[in-house]
């Protein structure tokens, strides 16, 4: 259903197994889960709804139309209230799944990112601790599994048992004690409620000599004071698992509790009332003493990447208990989430960042997933004083994903972040991290960015953006030379380059561009090939960006996915008439037009012919002349001004010739890089001459 501001659409997907999962109610071959994708016409977010078979409470014979009931009371509820993101939780209790999917999905959608909490597991800090799993199966079969596990690195490791015989399940539990020790391996055993009453307290002794961790679910649900009777007896810690499904209300859940008084519960959103109703469940059992940790219930990567993030909010930093989490590795065909086990821990591999100045991304990311829709950025100040500006993040993902598109980057690629992130090029290169799923390399800003990055094969940087002052510094030392050689995909942009810089990038073995675009544009909008049989002088725009000038000789860009509406920038250009989208040449700034006796000259242009004969950095600028009205002055750092002279009369066109020139310590810059164009005007202005 579609209402004025929140639509909600469904679709069914059926996952495979890799292997049958086998449980003591039958083996699994499928997974068949819906997911829901809630969008309010800017943002949106989606959620997956996973009932078990003959296990779930709302596992429906037509699910498919009762969700989307559910999801078209949903629509109208918000429609009526007005209000943003509304939930009916009470509503929803009877049926988890859907409640979880939807969660899920409104959550997603308020961030802007599948991080749905802001925690150290979602930064990519910190990793989730979590338990090996070992279906059913013959001996020799659980046998391999268990020992997959351990070389692994898993530390804690959960047997499913129950389908081969009690016997043959003992006696493969002993020899696995026999291998490994308790400090070695931590075991769990989950019955799936296979045990009768009158046999399970014998059973549960011995299986106690094996020093295990835990049980869950040993008999069946929905027999209270047996279980009861069980848990005050039983020589093994008992974890109830199906015996909370269905039990939905708080006076319900607080009265099971009471009654049973296990050692653990453990919470299945999908299962147990999302994540609202397994908040409640381990509020409930805290104020009990009552241990809890969470599991996933087979779902797809989009249900495991929530709860992994529910279960990182809900425990706080350093989790110390194993989750359940590891089922991301079930499926054939699952869907790619930021997500990845090594050894025993789950990590969130969205946006990692490694580096000094890890807080800056991390206050950003903060930033980034706040309820705010806007983005607050600097201007770099390069030809006045910086502004601030405030831009949408869903126009900054529209961004990223066309250069990520463009470029062809995918998930896990390294790329590297060295700019300032008070800047549009710093918060874009994080941008493109989170919306592309890149392993993001912080290093300080600098003008020799690759200086202090570990040499070794896992830091090759597959993508990075530089400004020309640092592109040029890397060129200088011979091993950041080489390091920036191997970069596969090497954008430069927030400044001009000279003739002298693309003559050293022209047999780079990967791709060079140079960019055009400004904070407005929510970084490039175009770009030009430096190297290899594409180079070209001529920027193109990137997909739906058309650029034309007006009658000042302005560039014009209309770019919707990142711009509301054509932007007249102060760019002169020229624009190839029959090229799609307006192929196009930089000419300079129009603040850097000298009007100098009636003459307009452009001081980029100046520099351009002047920078192959130049041995030491200057630049171009102006001042005002009671005669001329202004004048062109050159700043440069070279001290024999004669020279210089002598340079710009042979190469020079008469008015072009500079009447001024200024010897400088070192040319002004912004804290991006770029010239410091309105500084350059301030010193000639303020020159004792």
């Amino acid at each position: 259903m579609e209402t004025k501001d929140l639509r909600i659409d469904i679709s069914e997907r059926v996952l495979h197994f890799k292997q049958p999962a086998g449980t003591s109610r039958g083996t699994y071959l499928t997974r068949r889960s819906w997911f829901v994708t809630v969008s309010d016409g800017v943002h949106t977010g989606v959620g997956e709804c996973a009932p078990l078979p003959n296990l779930s409470c709302d596992d429906l014979p037509d699910y498919g139309r009762v969700l989307r009931e559910v999801c078209d009371e949903v629509c109208l509820l918000r429609a009526e209230s007005g209000e943003k993101c509304l939930l009916d939780v009470e509503r929803l209790r009877r049926y988890p799944s859907m409640l979880f999917g939807l969660e899920t999905a409104f959550r997603h959608m308020q961030c802007g990112s599948y991080m749905l909490f802001d925690t150290p597991f979602g930064r990519g800090e910190e990793g989730i601790p979590i338990n090996g799993l070992v279906w059913m199966g013959s001996h020799e079969e659980m046998l391999q599994r268990m020992e997959e596990k351990v070389k692994g690195g898993f530390r804690c490791v959960k047997l499913k048992i129950g389908a081969i015989g009690f016997d043959e399940e003992l006696d493969l539990i002993r020899r696995l004690r026999s291998r490994f020790s308790r400090q070695d391996i931590e075991l769990r055993v989950d019955a799936n409620g296979a045990f009768a009453p009158e046999e399970a307290l014998q059973k549960l002794e011995q299986l106690s000599r094996y020093d295990i961790h835990s049980i869950e679910q040993p008999i069946r649900q929905g027999q209270w004071e047996e279980m009861a009777r069980l848990c005050q007896a039983s020589p093994l810690p008992i974890a109830l698992d199906e015996e909370l499904i269905g039990v939905n209300g708080a006076e319900e859940k607080a009265q099971l509790l009471d009654t049973i008084a296990p050692a653990y519960i453990i919470l299945k959103p999908s299962l147990h009332g999302g994540m609202a109703g397994s908040t409640e469940w381990i509020r409930l059992a805290r104020e009990r003493g009552i241990g809890s940790w969470i599991t996933s219930a087979l779902e797809s990567n989009v249900g495991l990447n929530a709860i992994a993030h529910f279960t990182a909010h809900t425990y706080g930093s350093n989790i110390q208990m194993p989750q359940g989490l590891g089922t991301g590795q079930l499926f054939t065909d699952n869907i790619p989430m930021p997500l990845e086990i090594r050894e025993d821990r789950l990590w969130c591999e969205g946006a990692k960042v490694r580096g000094c100045e890890g807080a800056r991304v991390r206050n950003f990311l903060a930033e980034w997933h706040n309820d705010n829709p806007r983005v607050l950025v600097h201007t770099s100040g390069s030809t006045g004083k910086p502004k601030a500006l405030w831009v949408e993040k869903r126009r900054m993902l529209a961004s990223a994903r066309i250069t990520c598109d463009f470029l062809g980057l995918k998930e896990g690629d390294t790329a590297l972040l060295c700019m300032p992130l008070d800047y549009i090029a710093g918060k874009m290169m994080v941008v493109r991290a989170i919306e592309r799923k890149l392993r993001l390399i912080e290093v300080k800003p600098s003008g020799h960015p690759l200086a202090d990055l570990p040499r070794g094969g896992e830091e090759e940087i597959v993508f990075a953006a530089m400004v020309p002052m640092q592109v040029w510094n890397s060129l200088q030392v011979p091993e950041e030379r080489e390091r920036l050689r191997q970069i596969r995909h090497l954008i430069i942009g927030g400044g001009a380059i000279d003739e002298a810089l693309a003559r050293e990038l022209k047999d780079f073995p990967h791709a060079v561009w140079s960019t055009y675009g400004m904070t407005e544009t929510l970084s490039h909008i175009a770009l030009r090939r430096l190297n290899g049989p594409g180079a070209s002088e001529w920027y193109t725009p990137l997909p739906d960006v058309r650029v034309w000038t007006n009658e000042e000789g302005c560039l014009v860009v209309d770019a919707p996915q990142v711009c509301d509406g054509p932007m007249v920038t102060n760019d002169i250009g020229t624009v190839l008439p029959s090229s799609q989208g307006g192929a196009f040449r930089i000419l300079g700034r129009k603040d850097n037009v000298v009007c100098s006796g009636g003459i307009k000259i452009q001081a980029e242009e100046v520099e351009r012919l002047l920078a192959p004969s130049m041995k030491k950095p200057f630049a171009i600028t102006k001042r005002t002349d009671e005669k001329y009205g202004e004048i062109v002055v050159l700043l440069t750092e070279e001290d024999n001004l004669d020279a210089v002279k002598e340079v710009c009369e042979a190469v020079l066109p008469k008015y072009w010739r500079p009447r001024l020139y200024l010897h400088i310590d070192a040319l002004p810059t912004t804290e991006t890089g770029k010239p410091a164009r309105k500084r350059m005007a301030e010193i000639a202005e303020a020159a004792d001459v």
